[in-house]
């Protein structure tokens, strides 16, 4: 903050800093900065690893970049074309079955029951979300 500076602005500043912290939580503790856990999920972005419940669970790279999009952005349901723009950067032309076979693929390898799935659920007609548990 520059001086002279008004007091209304410096409480707006602390307040969005009090803010991002209880949105993001600390990060600034180095190991968990580029961890994201949802459940018994823990996507380690730094090892490019998965583990389910404790166990390491192999994903191919847009797999695991579709993992970390939607768990990066967990309780929001995205549709297969804005899933695909923004995890392949290209636009989306017919895509709905690419998108479709990755799902069924990271459910089988995340879920207990990929045909009652815990974590990714699609909303019909709408597009997919991580559930946040």
């Amino acid at each position: 903050v520059t001086k002279p500076f008004n007091p209304d602005e410096l409480v707006a500043r602390v307040k969005s800093q009090l803010r991002r912290y209880m949105l993001l939580g600390d990060m600034g503790n180095g190991s968990k900065a580029n961890q994201i856990a949802i459940g018994g999920l823990l996507l380690d972005n730094d090892a490019k690893q998965l583990t389910v419940d404790g166990e390491p669970v192999h994903l191919t790279a847009k797999e695991f970049q579709i993992l970390e999009f939607l768990m990066k952005h967990a309780g929001m349901v995205f549709s297969a074309e804005k899933i695909y723009e923004r995890v392949w950067n290209e636009k989306p032309y017919s895509v709905e079955n690419t998108v479709m076979v990755h799902i069924r693929r990271i459910r089988e390898k995340i879920e207990i029951n990929p045909k009652e799935p815990n974590y990714l659920k699609v909303v019909w007609g709408i597009g997919y979300k991580i559930e946040k548990i």
